[in-house]
């Protein structure tokens, strides 16, 4: 029996967050199994995980391609690992992108990502008018995405992308960020379609660029996060040298079985 989970990342109660489907593996399984588990689970993420060691070795997979790193499966791959009985207060993934520690501290699950700092760069061919924007404050480019700064929450409330244009633009995805408003430091939204994810609800890995780019000017400390999309999300997070602690809350929506 291969166990699958359905689970809510970053969420604040079920059907809020981003929703991750975790596959448990008992041993190896074939990387073309894997993409149509993916594109018939229909959502931002699937995570696969084995085995490996004292800790487990995870793959991510979005309904149309593998990617090499990705926050909110991993923050539900831990919550399912924790409700099967798997793990406990602690365990360490071994991916593409090294390896991930997670741990439960203060009634959170936290995660301990490589952080990706952006750097300033021109904008890239038709950025801005695939997003509808006029203008940006600042556009850089991340080891996985470009980020982009605006000036108000309301912009980015606002923004009705033409997805098609920009999955023309070369980059995993687009940071959309401003600052926060009331208890909220950062807020932020994220598109995808270069990886057939139009929107992603909460994206854990657009946070290893936030973190480094929001404490530069916000200072040293934990950030509270907010992801304004549909479903909305909740993040805290905090810059720790060259890694970045990611903290969320996950919900259990079903657990099964996949009969193939």
């Amino acid at each position: 029996m291969t166990r699958l989970l359905q689970i809510d990342a970053f969420a604040e109660g079920p059907f809020t967050g981003n929703p991750a489907a975790v596959v448990l593996l008992d041993g190896g399984a074939d990387e073309r199994w894997m993409q149509q588990v993916a594109a018939e689970m229909n959502l931002s993420e699937t995570a696969f995980l084995r085995p490996q060691g004292e800790g487990w070795a995870i793959r991510w997979f979005t309904p149309t391609t593998e990617v090499s790193l990705c926050g909110h499966a991993t923050l539900a791959s831990f919550h399912a690992l924790r409700e099967v009985g798997k793990a406990s207060d602690a365990v360490t993934f071994e991916s593409a992108s090294g390896p991930l520690r997670a741990r439960a501290v203060d009634g959170w699950l936290e995660l301990d990502f490589p952080a990706t700092p952006p750097e300033p760069c021109d904008e890239p061919e038709g950025l801005l008018d695939a997003l509808g924007l006029p203008e940006a404050r600042y556009i850089g480019r991340s080891r996985h995405d470009l980020l982009v700064e605006v000036a108000e929450r309301k912009e980015l409330v606002d923004l009705h992308p033409d997805f098609r244009a920009l999955a023309a633009v070369e980059a995993r995805g687009v940071i959309v960020t401003a600052p926060g408003e009331g208890e909220i430091d950062i807020v932020s939204r994220f598109f995808a379609p270069r990886a057939g994810v139009d929107e992603d609800p909460v994206t854990g890995s657009a946070h290893c660029a936030l973190a480094p780019f929001w404490t530069g000017k916000l200072g040293d400390g934990p950030l509270q996060a907010r992801q304004l999309s549909k479903r909305g999300g909740l993040l805290e997070v905090e810059l720790r040298g060259e890694r970045v602690a990611l903290r969320g809350r996950a919900v259990t929506v079903f657990q099964g079985a996949l009969q193939v």
